[in-house]
């Protein structure tokens, strides 16, 4: 019942936000207007972009599955993230496809159930670090930029929170984890099973250095492919010598969009990303607020066409066990429980050793 009234609430603001944005109807005829005269060539490079930015996450992932000794497919890799790319617009919450993929991933090792979640897993936690971290150095690069709006530097510093309280809280679980106090976790406590798989990651993962920062650099190409991507849609949208973002102005806005609309207050952050793009490049670019809202539309749009070619995929795909989705999420979360409970206990039984 929680979950059913969060993803209704969700659902409402999500349409809530979009009504304000696109209910005047001159600025809908602005964008249609601009829409029709777009360039279709910049459009394609800009879909083109995010097929670069899953080839990254790809090559990031196998590496990542060969630490723990699993080799798969290039196929394989790339239909395992489209398919996950598919339900991540389809499940609320940001991590529906990630529940997917270790769903399938499972039946592609089977014997290796605790790698092939901590894969999943780890790869999570490496592009949210690095994402953490670029948006920390572009934050601080164009500081006096983004404080020169009122408006954006109300919007700049709850996404300094967010990132600050995520380092804090992964800095939390390794000192929880370095100092082997995961058996002194209640049984009950909220996230405890999160911690417990983070130690188990830390231990597996810590001491392949090299490639876990190997995997760490894809993510920053990663997510420079992915701000190109709406780069190239306002490319596609300039008209009349009206003003459009620079690549750079692009960068320096993107992770501070990314980090508020990953938030769980709209569905995949629709509405609350076009309404942050409106006040961003409006005050900090003086790019139209109808073109804003756009290029956020336009980019969103052209990731969705990769989930619809994930959805694709997902039919045709094999091993296939198209499973209910309850069915799925229920499997997930035992397993997550049961590899928590082993690394306590592992945890229990060395100290008893001591």
């Amino acid at each position: 019942m929680k979950k059913v009234l969060v993803t209704t609430l969700q659902i409402a603001v999500t349409v809530a936000i979009l009504f304000v944005l696109f209910r005047d109807p001159h600025k809908r005829a602005e964008m249609a207007t601009t829409l029709s005269n777009a360039n279709p060539w910049w459009l394609f490079l800009g879909f083109a972009m995010y097929g670069v930015v899953e080839f990254f996450a790809g090559w990031r992932w196998q590496i990542l599955l060969r630490v723990q000794g699993i080799t798969l497919s290039w196929f394989r890799i790339f239909s395992l993230l489209l398919i996950g790319v598919f339900f991540n617009f389809f499940i609320p919450g940001g991590t529906g496809g990630d529940v997917i993929k270790i769903f399938y991933l499972l039946k592609e090792t089977p014997g290796k159930r605790t790698v092939a979640l901590l894969s999943v897993l780890v790869d999570r936690l490496v592009g949210l670090i690095a994402l953490a971290v670029f948006a920390a150095v572009l934050i601080a690069a164009d500081w006096q930029w983004l404080m020169s709006s009122t408006e954006v530097s109300r919007y700049v510093w709850p996404a300094l929170f967010i990132l600050g309280s995520s380092f804090a809280g992964l800095h939390g679980a390794y000192l929880v984890t370095s100092r082997g106090w995961i058996h002194r976790l209640p049984a009950r406590m909220p996230g405890r099973d999160k911690i417990a798989e983070l130690a188990l990651a830390y231990n597996l993962y810590g001491r392949a250095w090299r490639p876990t920062l190997a995997a760490f650099g894809l993510s920053f190409i990663a997510h420079l492919a992915y701000f190109a991507v709406f780069y190239c849609t306002g490319q596609a949208l300039r008209h009349s010598g009206l003003r459009m973002p620079t690549f750079g102005e692009m960068c320096a806005i993107m992770p501070v969009v990314n980090t508020l609309s990953a938030m769980p207050i709209s569905l995949g952050g629709l509405g609350v990303r076009e309404g942050l793009f409106q006040i961003f490049l409006n005050r900090l670019c003086g790019v139209r607020e109808t073109d804003a809202v756009l290029i956020s539309s336009t980019g969103y749009l052209l990731t969705f066409c990769w989930g619809l070619i994930g959805g694709a995929i997902y039919l045709f795909y094999r091993p296939t066990d198209h499973a209910r989705l309850r069915d799925i999420k229920s499997e997930i979360a035992a397993l997550e429980h049961t590899v928590a409970e082993e690394e306590v206990a592992l945890e229990t039984a060395e100290k008893e050793k001591r």
